[in-house]
């Protein structure tokens, strides 16, 4: 991505601080960080290091205790009222009473969208994830990489520019794992969505992203922003590559060097 595309998300000195029965906890420091117009962005670093508050924060879910963040040139709150991103979280998080076309048409069912467009972004949005066909089913009926699937096709729908994916496919097994890694970058470069993406994986980290944030254990701080130099079509078979391997080396520099347990 170039330099001159636009910042959907731009972070000036951000900080959260909790105040809690045992005294300040502090999520978030000093953090700084612009995410282009078009970027996929993964944020890696220890568990409780802030990448998921950070994500939240975007998201007008958390509020900052200094600093700037803005979406899109807005606040979050102007953004989250503007519905600018959709959300994708850890678990589906589907009603499991409502069909996958149902869970689908939620978000457009509240923002008052007419039968006939719902139906419409229904179908466009199964067929960006390959569900086609599964309209009908229940969540209960489908596998676990189906229902994050569906998960996406909801934050797809209403089709919002920005996409926040807190790690998503987590508690998938490795081999679906890996293939939902290859629909979401078919997805990314068929819609040009801007990604935040949350991931405990290097690999996962390096094989998605187009820029990799590196944050150090709580306080959350960002200790590096690796540039990825991969070509943008990414086989699975580019994990073997030296360039690929470099790229890791890099980012488990980074976890290492901002690994600290004195602070």
């Amino acid at each position: 991505m170039t330099s001159s595309a636009a910042s959907v998300v731009s972070a000036r000195d951000l900080c959260l601080t909790y105040e809690t029965n045992d005294g300040p906890v502090h999520a978030l420091s000093n953090v700084d960080l612009d995410v282009k117009k078009g970027d996929f962005v993964s944020f890696i670093g220890p568990s409780g290091c802030g990448k998921t508050t950070f994500l939240r924060v975007i998201a007008d879910l958390e509020r900052k205790t200094s600093g700037d963040v803005t979406v899109n040139g807005m606040t979050p709150d102007e953004a989250r009222k503007a519905r600018a991103y959709g959300y994708v979280f850890q678990a589906p998080a589907l009603y499991p009473w409502r069909t996958i076309e149902k869970n689908i048409a939620l978000p457009l069912e509240i923002m008052g969208y007419a039968k006939a467009e719902q139906a419409k972004r229904i179908a466009q949005t199964l067929d960006l994830v390959n569900l086609t066909g599964f309209e009908r089913k229940f969540p209960w009926q489908l596998s676990g990489g189906m229902q994050q699937r569906a998960s996406i096709a909801r934050a797809l729908a209403f089709d919002a520019d920005l996409l926040l994916m807190d790690e998503p496919f987590g508690a998938l097994d490795e081999i679906v794992r890996d293939h939902l890694n290859e629909q979401l970058l078919k997805l990314w470069k068929r819609t040009n969505k801007t990604i935040c993406f949350v991931t405990h994986s290097i690999p996962e980290a390096v094989y998605l992203s187009t820029k990799i944030v590196v944050m150090s254990p709580r306080p959350g701080r960002v200790t590096d922003i690796i540039e990825s130099t991969l070509p943008l079509e990414r086989p699975l078979g580019i994990r073997e590559t030296p360039e690929f391997l470099e790229i890791a080396h890099r980012v488990r520099e980074g976890l290492h060097a901002g690994h600290s347990y004195e602070e």
